[in-house]
């Protein structure tokens, strides 16, 4: 969700989190000619689409950014927090890089991030702050009980991000 939508200007930015998850694609999204670029990605299961999101204090969702189901976390990531300001960026693992931490710290939010495994040396991190992110991934749970977040059977991207949001609206109505 982009701009200024009177729905999500109620939200709490205390924490920001950050994250993503992986949905199967119909086949018969998969089918069709049109524009070649509709975030479907390839992958041994089949093809795939992630979805990538940003979320408030409260777990709401505030942000999408849908991509290839191969496309990394951390890309998504500096889009999904652009003009936002917080008290702290909560996210995994998948975001531990020094650009994505910097973006944070320019922001003036400080980066709840555990490190990496492969850093040599480790960042601390607020573990404490850091459970609250189960907040996303209850989100992400809320929004697959739609039959039609869990599996894509659109074919454009376009209209799944449109449903994306439809949904996102009905949880922020509750």
């Amino acid at each position: 969700m982009r701009g200024n939508v009177t729905l999500t200007a109620d939200q709490d930015n205390q924490y920001l989190m950050i994250d993503s998850t992986i949905v199967r694609v119909h086949q018969q999204a998969a089918s069709g000619k049109g524009a070649k670029d509709q975030a479907l990605g390839r992958s041994r299961g089949g093809l795939t689409t992630k979805i990538h999101m940003l979320a408030d204090a409260l777990g709401r969702p505030v942000r999408f950014i849908i991509t290839a189901g191969q496309v990394g976390d951390v890309t998504a990531a500096p889009a999904l927090v652009e003009g936002l300001a917080g008290g702290a960026v909560l996210a995994d693992k998948a975001y531990d890089s020094n650009a994505f931490r910097r973006r944070v710290t320019d922001m003036g939010a400080a980066a709840v991030i555990p490190s990496n495994r492969t850093r040599k040396i480790l960042i601390p991190h607020d573990a404490t702050a850091n459970k609250r992110r189960n907040r996303i991934e209850r989100c992400f749970n809320r929004l697959k009980h739609f039959r039609r977040f869990a599996t894509r059977y659109d074919r454009r991207t376009v209209h799944f991000t449109g449903f994306i949001h439809l949904a996102a609206a009905m949880i922020w109505l509750r």
